[in-house]
């Protein structure tokens, strides 16, 4: 009987210690750990003089420069970076940066430095999130946070594509030396997308204005995110959106095929939807895990906007691949420039990234301004017969 009561007793308080022991772990609780056979390490551009020369000088256009090139296996695990001159006067659109794992002679990270850290075009503004912040002053500090482990040696390096030299390259790349990693650690992954999305031949139709809109169900034709081979689990992106019309741009859906399947079994409903956010939105935000640190200013949603989305609590598990786009507009109804870097992990052995696109194609498209709008307006009401009443609603079949 005593047996009894002390296993019912027991089997009461084992629920309870369990809550305990998760209530007690939390996102900072794994700093008081003491770690074993564990250094920090560093590598910079400070000057190995002593003197305050700290940084890279004078690289050339078409230069490419080592970083970072460590043997042994280590975890990145913080990275900034500062360049001049300015970005309005050197493009950080056209500064790639590559990282390398485990000796491969081919990148697992290729991206302009700007998109990858979250700097659109070729602007700089400020932009705060858990992996990645980009801060004072202007939006010129370059940071990430994303863990990046290596088991046999790593390599990043930049390529000076930008036309011009680059002044001064200052750089932090902090990393943890170990012994060995775990197995189950991933490799870290980045790839940059630029497209100029093309309309169908019945026009740019969305939210129906020019008749009834065509379906979608495949995903055919979307812009594409990543297409990604191998084991691991997709962690979020950085997407820039330039729209030459007022029409709002986000009514295409996020497909994610995972495993090759024909249909995606993650089918979003819109695209500030899968942003974690709703009603067409404007307006400036910051979360840890999602925002919009560029909103356009034009009228309607004319001109660029940036939204980023990362799945720091919700990853997107794959086996063999992944493959993930997006509409852009409702059955990709709509001519838009459009550009991504999207960022995710995959289990060793490594497959070789796509090629980016080239500096001509990355080019940030012009700005739609009043005067265009106003020429618009003219040759439509040519169109319309140059009635001197013409308002600019009205139609042909009106009349």
């Amino acid at each position: 009987m005593k047996l009894r009561l002390i296993c019912f007793i027991w089997a009461l308080l084992l629920p309870v210690s369990q809550i305990s022991a998760q209530v007690n772990e939390n996102a900072l609780s794994d700093l008081a750990k003491i770690k074993e056979e564990v250094k920090s390490k560093r590598v910079s551009s400070y000057d190995t003089t002593g003197g305050n020369n700290d940084r890279f000088e004078h690289i050339r256009d078409g230069e490419t420069r080592t970083l970072f090139d460590v043997d042994g296996a280590g975890i990145i695990n913080h990275i900034w970076i500062t360049i001049a001159p300015t970005p309005e006067n050197l493009s950080r659109n056209d500064i790639i940066l590559k990282m390398y794992w485990d000796g491969n002679d081919f990148p697992s990270v290729v991206s302009p430095i700007g998109p990858f850290f979250g700097q659109g075009w070729e602007e700089s503004y400020n932009y705060s999130s858990l992996p990645l912040a980009v801060g004072p002053t202007e939006g010129r500090a370059l940071v990430s946070y994303f863990t990046m482990p290596f088991s046999d040696g790593a390599r990043i390096e930049i390529e000076n594509q930008t036309g011009r030299e680059i002044g001064a390259f200052y750089y932090y790349i902090d990393y943890k030396d170990v012994e060995e990693l775990d197995e189950d650690m991933g490799r870290f992954h980045a790839w940059y997308n630029h497209e100029l999305t093309g309309a169908p031949p019945e026009g740019e139709n969305e939210w129906a204005v020019l008749g009834e809109q065509g379906k979608n169900p495949t995903g055919k034709e979307n812009y594409l995110i990543a297409d990604i081979e191998g084991k691991g689990h997709f962690m979020g992106v950085n997407y820039y959106v330039h729209s030459p019309t007022p029409m709002w741009y986000g009514e295409g859906d996020d497909m994610f095929f995972i495993d090759g399947e024909k249909k995606p079994s993650l089918h979003g409903t819109g695209t500030e939807d899968y942003f974690n956010t709703s009603w067409c939105p404007k307006t400036e935000y910051s979360h840890p895990y999602f925002g919009y640190p560029r909103v356009n200013e034009g009228i309607g949603w004319l001109g660029r906007t940036h939204v980023y989305r990362f799945h720091i609590s919700d990853p997107v598990y794959f086996d063999e691949s992944l493959r993930f786009s997006i509409e852009h507009g409702h059955n990709n109804c709509l001519t838009l420039d459009l550009a991504s870097v999207a960022y995710w992990y995959v289990k060793p052995p490594l497959s070789e990234l796509p090629p980016i696109p080239g500096k001509e194609e990355r080019q940030p498209k012009s700005f739609i301004n009043e005067i265009d709008i106003h020429k618009w307006r003219h040759e439509w009401r040519k169109n319309m017969g140059n009635d001197p009443d013409l308002w600019g609603n009205e139609r042909k079949e009106d009349q």
